[in-house]
């Protein structure tokens, strides 16, 4: 637990340092292309300058949100406040898409009264160290979201590059006024603004998915299950189902496959096992049932291929496991992943009990519905 607590805390002191980075870097260039926005008489110019400080004022939320979401779990909320970042994420959004709106009333102001634009050579040098300014910061930034796992800092990194682009179209609307006379100032304002809505919609869209429940990551959940396969005892990993509370946190469920002659003893330890070197190795917690791999009727084994087989016959049910005969009653049960296209799971599964019902006289199915959670 210590030392999980030690790299959540050298986590969050790269994504402060690099949000200050972030921060200092954006103002300078706010100062510089306001002055020279304000000179040149470009809306253009000013709504880049608003982008670059609504961007300072999103790492400054980000760090709000790190400090915030690193407080260690009590009794109020015992899972931590990992998701305070998520919530972090939705104010950034909000901002962005605020902004976006603004800018873009402004520009349309422009398209139908243009004032009249004074570029110089400065001004150009000016946009043009901007945009190298920004792709820098932004594969800096990037470069410490993926050894952060910040989704936060990712996105701010993509964003600086993107900004980059919008800076070049700046860029190229001034170059077009000063050899041409046409001034296109609120057309490359009304782009920039369209960009900024967009990524401001992606960026909230991202942050409520993550909130509502995504799916796992499919690397990671085929990961955890191969390591659970590889620990002895344990012959196959189902049913993973992972809860995140924080990009940094998680904890969850999976049922493995365990031949029927293991005690509650061995059980007891190898799900010990198991949980240890997943937490060391993944910093995950899963909680871990069982399911009895019959091994000591070979009728029943024959029994569950034939059923298998007669389960491909449905173009809904990816796959089946946790195969079973209740001793004492004789009815067989298993579950059946039903995909999620299905839109009446529990009538297939009835349709497929009255099937194999039929096919094999005498004997009782209950089949489970599930899902996948995870790949």
């Amino acid at each position: 637990m210590a030392a999980n607590r030690e790299k959540e805390t050298i986590r969050d002191r790269l994504i402060v340092r690099t949000s200050v980075v972030g921060i200092v870097t954006n103002l300078c260039l706010v100062a510089f292309k306001m002055l020279v926005g304000l000179m040149a008489n470009s809306i253009a110019i000013v709504l880049d300058a608003m982008n670059n400080l609504s961007d300072a004022l999103s790492s400054v939320l980000t760090i709000l949100g790190t400090k915030l979401a690193g407080r260690p779990p009590d009794a109020k909320h015992p899972f931590g406040y990992g998701r305070v970042e998520y919530l972090t994420g939705i104010l950034i959004a909000g901002i962005v898409l605020f902004a976006g709106a603004s800018f873009a009333v402004t520009s349309v102001e422009k398209i139908f009264h243009p004032d009249e634009t004074r570029y110089t050579l400065l001004t150009v040098v000016i946009i043009a160290v901007a945009i190298v300014t920004k792709l820098l910061l932004g594969a800096y930034t990037k470069k410490m979201g993926r050894e952060t796992e910040s989704s936060a800092l990712t996105a701010s990194g993509a964003d600086a590059t993107f900004d980059a682009v919008i800076s070049a179209g700046t860029l190229a609307g001034a170059l077009v006024t000063m050899t041409t006379s046409y001034v296109i100032d609120g057309w490359i304002g009304c782009v920039i603004s369209v960009v900024i809505l967009k990524a401001g919609l992606e960026m909230l869209l991202d942050t409520l998915s993550s909130i509502v429940g995504r799916r796992a990551d499919t690397q990671l959940a085929q990961e955890l299950k191969t390591r659970l396969c590889a620990i002895d005892g344990i012959l196959g990993a189902y049913d993973l189902v992972l809860h995140n509370y924080g990009p940094t946190r998680a904890m969850g469920s999976v049922n493995v496959a365990v031949y029927d002659w293991r005690t509650a003893t061995d059980l007891h330890a190898l799900s010990k096992k198991a949980q240890a070197i997943l937490w060391e190795e993944y910093r995950i917690y899963l909680y871990i049932g069982f399911y009895a791999v019959n091994t000591q009727d070979a009728a029943l084994r024959a029994l569950e291929d034939q059923v298998r087989g007669a389960c491909k016959a449905y173009p809904e049910v990816l796959s089946i496991h946790a195969f079973f005969e209740n001793p004492q009653t004789g009815e067989i049960s298993f579950d059946a992943v039903v995909d999620f296209a299905c839109r009446d799971s529990l009538a297939l599964v009835r349709q497929m009990e009255a099937d194999l019902a039929a096919k094999y006289p005498g004997r009782r199915f209950a089949i489970k519905v599930d899902r996948a959670y995870s790949d």
